[in-house]
């Protein structure tokens, strides 16, 4: 009997066309031809977790930026990471592995680097950018800012923002997409090479200083598609097959003259990827149906992407129509959240896809990248049995995506499939997730306004006269150094290594050491530092009901900073005070007034894995109802100045205009809810941090905060252009006078040249002195001088204020 080939039959099995028979036994026969019928599996993933399941990138880039390790160290642990997760995906079945999703810090960075867009002040002038001027751009040096820092799109990732202008000139400055490519193929493995789209790179670039705002940045297209060209032509070369183009601006609410960019570049790219099977991904909502008919409608464009997560209702748009012959990359899994598939509900949905384009043309996929989820449920040991079979993690999504891929070819793990079943019931019917009390009160607040009685206005009068605070008074948003030792006293807590006495001695000795820092320094709202806390969702998270923790679930936030979110998973409630005990200590430590630091509830909820199970806003009025009680406790224990951070509030709208209103609403209306029924001498401050807050300035004006603390400095004092412009904010603010996530220290020059800009658009009764964020990430070497330099900017100040009357 003749032979058959194992790689043939790999080969040939795979396909989804029928091939000749290699055997002539009629038994062989029959069971060697019922496998070439089968179709095949095609499955696909937007984009992967970079950092590692244990940080181990996170820990190489900050050995390396602290000159403790070589570039040669970073990029052999980069390395090892990208080859683990190509070989990952490959051994989950995945068909279509994606490369070039990797970052040392930030990929629109790194296509700032494709491009050679790199701004003059960081003196660059040609050639492969290394090290030096990548970290530069994003960290910031000795003696240049780093570029601005937003986030990307509604998710807690930051993206490095780009500086352009008429001026620019593009080069090919990063082979760093085709260098990954061949390095995935050396090992076996043909991945599809993923580029940030040229119109979603330049809508979501900024003009550069100096740039009149008339200029287009759009105009810029025609300038950066060759480099695009270039790119494509040595990927060519390089023998890829596929090209992924993340275009997730498509979901927005574009202009005719945006959408004809889309048209125009894909049109100009086309005789370049001739021979190429392009995509064009997009994700994290619906698409309008006009950038629908504009995407579907590229030449070139061999498949289209679209997440059905949350963007269920392009379901619609595709059952009207879509064109003959292209593929479709239905993004069923969810890429944004940790809970399992219901697998049941994703086939069907992908059945009744696949009964419009066609069998051979449905590709199963993931919402949008894996980058916005935790690494893999396999490293969580603590997480009980039940809870854990309600999970999935990135890896666990590999298999979820492989599963449905297989189940649509008609070869369904019936096993998988009912253990999945099983979960999404226990799930629904656990009673660890319903609590009617909570239900009862969180029911109750829907209807009510939830305001203070005594206007802003009144209210700062009656608290300045208690807290008796100079001109430009001076604060820090919270957090303090978290060194060393100070994580080990709390990891040796947690693992009973040492006792709740000794625990507290050391905490209280931290926050004694920051409370003098600060009276030496000449601050006037003193903090305590937050020793005690790990992070500032998951401090709270752990003292609340409804929720649940991980070892190892963390999350890029930018660069090497990491999160852990925690997961909320049942109705919430507070058993106990949180933090009176706390901020009463450093209270006592201090004549000056001692803030008492809370997350806000919009904040817990975006920057948790959040229930899926009731809609969101419900969630956050229960987390709105702990919080109030918090506030309660901390006004009776005699804390006057209460900081509710809402760092996140901007995060959470909708990218959709339509959908903005109803979220500001509820989210505004949690917040509310937290200190509406307070003394008018109860001062309550919140912060935000990191987004574009002039779209949304009435909104943080309808907070009704009495003073807010916001990020200014990174983003050339945009913020104060809404000021320009008219509006009047008569609450206290204090745009942030230096960037914390850069290790530069400011001068006291230009943190006061910073001070009079604000002073030129805002009173100085309601304008406060104080850093961008927290100082959490920051060394005490960094810190000291930083704001020491801050208060005798605000003396200085100070002292022109009062020579000017």
């Amino acid at each position: 009997m003749r032979q058959i080939s194992p790689t043939l039959i790999s080969f040939h099995s795979s396909s989804s066309f029928s091939f000749p028979c290699f055997a002539t036994t009629p038994r062989l026969k029959t069971q060697v031809c019922f496998k070439f019928h089968i179709r095949s599996m095609a499955s696909h993933i937007v984009g992967y977790p970079r950092m590692g399941p244990k940080r181990e990138l996170k820990f190489a880039l900050e050995s390396f930026w602290d000159g403790k390790s070589s570039a040669e160290e970073l990029q052999k642990v980069a390395a090892d990471l990208r080859v683990s997760i190509w070989k990952q995906m490959a051994d989950a079945g995945i068909k279509y592995i994606p490369s070039n999703t990797f970052s040392y810090y930030d990929h629109v960075l790194d296509t700032t680097a494709m491009l050679g867009a790199v701004p003059l002040r960081y003196g660059w002038s040609c050639g492969e950018i290394g090290f030096d001027i990548y970290f530069s751009m994003a960290r910031g040096n000795a003696s240049v800012p780093a570029m601005e820092m937003t986030k990307w799109f509604d998710t807690n990732y930051h993206y490095i923002v780009p500086e352009l202008g008429p001026d620019v000139e593009f080069s090919y400055a990063s082979h760093k997409a085709v260098q990954e490519y061949k390095e995935a193929k050396a090992l076996g493995i043909d991945t599809i090479p993923v580029l940030v789209g040229p119109v979603s790179y330049l809508l979501l670039s900024k003009l550069a200083k100096g740039v009149e705002k008339s200029f287009s940045l759009l105009s810029l297209i025609d300038k950066i598609v060759p480099i695009y060209k270039q790119v494509v032509a040595e990927l060519k070369a390089a023998g890829a097959s596929w090209i992924q183009f993340d275009e997730p601006t498509l979901v927005m609410d574009l202009d005719s003259q945006k959408l004809h960019a889309f048209t125009h570049a894909y049109k100009e790219l086309e005789p370049s990827v001739s021979g190429l099977n392009v995509l064009i991904e997009t994700y994290f909502a619906d698409l309008p149906a006009e950038a629908y008919n504009t995407v579907t409608a590229l030449k070139g464009v061999t498949a289209i992407g679209f997440d059905v997560v949350r963007g269920s209702k392009t379901v619609d748009l595709i059952k009207d129509g879509f064109p003959r012959g292209k593929y479709l990359f239905a993004g069923v899994v969810d890429g944004r959240n940790i809970w399992a598939n219901d697998l049941n509900a994703s086939l069907s949905t992908l059945q009744a896809l696949e009964s419009v384009v066609g069998k051979d043309k449905l590709v199963v996929s993931t919402s949008c990248s894996l980058l916005h989820t935790a690494v893999d449920l396999v490293n969580e040991t603590k997480l009980d049995k039940e809870l854990k079979s309600w999970l999935a993690f990135a890896a666990q999504k590999l298999l979820e995506v492989n599963a449905l891929a297989k189940a649509l070819s008609g070869q369904k793990d019936e096993a998988f499939f009912s253990a999945n079943a099983a979960a999404q019931a226990s799930r629904r019917s656990s009673p660890r997730v319903a609590n009617k009390a909570v239900q009862k009160a969180t029911a109750a607040v829907k209807g009510s306004d939830h305001r203070r009685v005594t206007n802003v206005g009144a209210r700062l009068a009656a608290q300045q006269e208690k807290l008796n605070l100079p001109v430009l008074p001076t604060t820090t948003i919270g957090s303090f150094p978290q060194t060393l030792g100070l994580r080990k006293v709390r990891r040796e807590y947690k693992a009973n290594k040492i006792s709740e006495e000794e625990y507290v001695r050391a905490i209280k000795e931290e926050i004694k050491v920051v409370v003098k820092l600060q009276e030496e320094l000449g601050l006037d709202v003193l903090v305590h530092g937050e020793p005690e806390r790990n992070d500032m969702v998951e401090y709270f998270g752990e003292q609340l009901s409804g929720f649940a923790f991980t070892v190892n679930g963390w999350v890029q936030s930018y660069g090497s900073r990491c999160v852990k979110p925690p997961i909320i998973y049942g109705d919430v409630s507070r058993p106990k005070a949180m933090t009176v005990f706390w901020s009463t200590l450093a209270q006592s430590m201090t004549k000056h007034p001692m803030k008492g630091m809370l997350t806000g509830p919009v904040t817990i909820l975006n920057w948790s894995f959040v229930r899926n199970d009731q809609p969101r806003f419900e969630t956050c009025y229960q987390i709105a109802l702990a919080i109030k009680d918090e506030v309660e406790d901390l006004e009776k224990a005699g804390i006057n100045v209460i900081q509710i951070d809402e760092a996140a509030l901007r995060e959470g709208l909708p990218l959709r205009k339509s959908e903005q209103a109803f979220y500001l609403d509820w989210a505004v209306h949690s917040f509310r809810i937290t200190n509406c029924a307070f003394q008018d001498t109860t001062q309550i401050h919140t912060h935000m941090c990191y987004s574009n807050f002039n779209d949304i300035i009435n909104s943080i004006m309808d907070m009704d905060a009495d003073v807010i603390t916001i990020e200014n400095s990174r983003s050339d004092e945009k913020l104060l252009s809404v000021f320009c412009e008219g509006v009047k904010y008569s609450a206290g603010i204090g745009p942030g006078v230096y960037d914390i996530h850069s290790p530069r220290i400011p001068t006291t020059e230009e943190i006061t040249d910073r001070v009079n800009k604000m002073l030129a658009v805002l009173e100085s009764n309601v304008l406060w002195v104080n850093p961008d964020c927290g100082l959490k990430t920051r060394k005490y070497s960094e810190v000291k001088p930083a704001l020491s330099n801050m208060v005798a900017a605000a003396k200085r100040a100070r002292v022109q204020l009062a020579s000017a009357k």
